[in-house]
């Protein structure tokens, strides 16, 4: 009865937090772009202040090492703080656009405006960076905001909640702590536009929620992002980068290599050079855990890739590298796969987490046509140093977005816009485009008092029927 009452509560709390916003979003949306500036500028003053509660959260949380909190989730934060704080002038203005002949009596413009009142309901993996990130581009545009942070990572959601308190009014900015029956309540709620983080399956789920008010959604969801690695490529230099981004975060990376395609001429290099950096990241021993090498999420998703490791090796899958665990540590060693069939159990499904099945390809042209049989990534792939190549899969294939000779760096360039599509994603955001998903596009226009149309009011005689059938000729 306690626990009910509790959360009858904190409903209540959600919903008058949720209408104190609301009625906020026309102030804030009267804000000058100075004044966002000062906003987004002491988030990150109070965040920068916080480093030490933000490095111990994800330690906790996740076994986060020090070293991969500052290049994720700190640095990702600040970039795209002072890339808004760099540009929100400009992209605050209203923009003059061309008017045609026919109506050379009014001028016209598009004016951004806020949409008001924004949820962003954010994961597990990245837990700080992809909370804030999401909410600066609100807040560069103008919105109020709910957050939700998972409840698979506690410590990250108490460090956000004392952050927000810290820079925020509750009218303006909330972070709403929870399991999944919050996140539930607060999709009942008639928010303006809703970003999610997470799986396509629930972001189905956020869509069709998103659907009874008409909301607007941007859903980042991930799927299985595929590496395409041909005979012309630089192994060597191919091989550090796909186990350095392949296996941060053990592999909990929404944009990280999912599955390689390997042209068969080169194959047994890559598995030797993946096995050489895999050990000089985190050591000759692979069973014992590392500091450099963090911890699965939660037993679930443990157990989740443990049946997936082992069904894969049921159906002809060998281990050339790693392969070991330990659920008392959530511990599951970086592992490579060879010998995987396209039917294989380990390529049906997302893996998010360090197993890395390799897929024997004829050619360019075989691992085309298995990419563009399976629903579109949010990331794929491709080294290759020939250029017809590229060209053939940049052109041939789609995706979220296309990276030629790397891995996952598109992430961190706020000029270019991160998000998939269909079933990788919808709609996207970073820098200005994350400013414009939570932005409305107003079309404004200036008439004035010489407009031609008083010529054809009704009744509509000969003579205007004439002049309207040459104003259709020449206009």
């Amino acid at each position: 009865m306690f626990y009910k009452n509790s959360y009858i509560i904190y409903v209540q709390h959600i919903e008058n937090t949720f209408k104190s916003q609301q009625k906020n979003c026309v102030s804030l949306s009267l804000t000058s772009s100075k004044q966002r500036k000062v906003k987004i500028q002491n988030l990150l003053n109070n965040f920068l202040a916080m480093e030490e509660e933000v490095l111990s959260a994800l330690s906790k949380d996740l076994g986060k090492s020090k070293t991969e909190v500052y290049l994720a989730e700190i640095l990702g934060v600040k970039t795209e703080a002072l890339f808004a704080i760099k540009n929100i002038k400009k992209w605050m203005k209203k923009r003059r656009v061309p008017t045609p002949l026919s109506i050379s009596f009014t001028k016209s413009w598009v004016k951004p405006e806020p949409k008001g009142s924004v949820l962003i309901i954010s994961p597990w993996n990245y837990p700080i960076m992809l909370c804030l990130n999401p909410l600066i581009a609100a807040i560069a545009a103008g919105n109020t905001a709910i957050i939700k942070p998972s409840e698979l990572t506690p410590e990250s959601g108490k460090v956000l909640q004392e952050l927000i308190k810290r820079t925020f009014s509750e009218n303006e900015v909330s972070v709403i702590l929870g399991e999944k029956s919050v996140a539930e309540k607060l999709l009942t709620l008639p928010f303006n536009h809703i970003l999610f983080t997470g799986s396509p399956e629930i972001g189905k789920i956020v869509m069709r929620a998103a659907a009874k008010h008409l909301s607007g959604v941007t859903l980042e969801l991930g799927g299985k992002s595929p590496t395409v690695i041909d005979s012309s490529a630089n192994i060597k230099d191919a091989a550090w980068k796909i186990a350095f981004f392949k296996f941060a975060n053990a592999g909990q990376t929404c944009t990280a290599p999912d599955y390689i395609l390997c042209e068969e001429s080169v194959h047994d290099k890559l598995v030797q050079e993946l096995n050489k950096n895999i050990i000089h990241f985190f050591g000759g021993n692979i069973q014992a855990g590392s500091k450099d090498y963090c911890s699965i999420a939660n037993e679930l998703h443990f157990n989740r890739l443990e049946t997936m490791l082992e069904e894969s090796k049921n159906h002809g899958a060998v281990v050339a590298c790693g392969g070991n665990k330990n659920k008392e540590d959530l511990y599951i060693s970086p592992t490579v796969l060879t010998g995987v069939q396209p039917e294989n159990p380990v390529l049906s499904e997302e893996i998010f987490g360090p197993l890395l099945p390799i897929v024997k390809v004829k050619g360019v042209n075989e691992a085309i046509n298995y990419i563009n049989g399976k629903p579109k990534p949010l990331a794929l792939y491709l080294f290759s140093k020939n250029k017809t190549n590229q060209n053939l899969v940049l052109n041939s294939t789609s995706s979220g977005g296309l990276v030629i000779n790397d891995c996952v760096l598109h992430h961190t360039n706020p000029n270019l816009p991160f998000g998939g599509i269909n079933n990788s994603g919808v709609g996207s955001y970073h820098g200005k485009f994350g400013f414009d998903a939570f932005s409305h596009q107003k079309a404004v226009m200036e008439s004035s008092g010489l407009s031609p149309f008083k010529l054809m009011l009704p009744p509509y005689t000969e003579t205007k029927v004439r002049l309207a059938n040459l104003i259709k000729k020449f206009f």
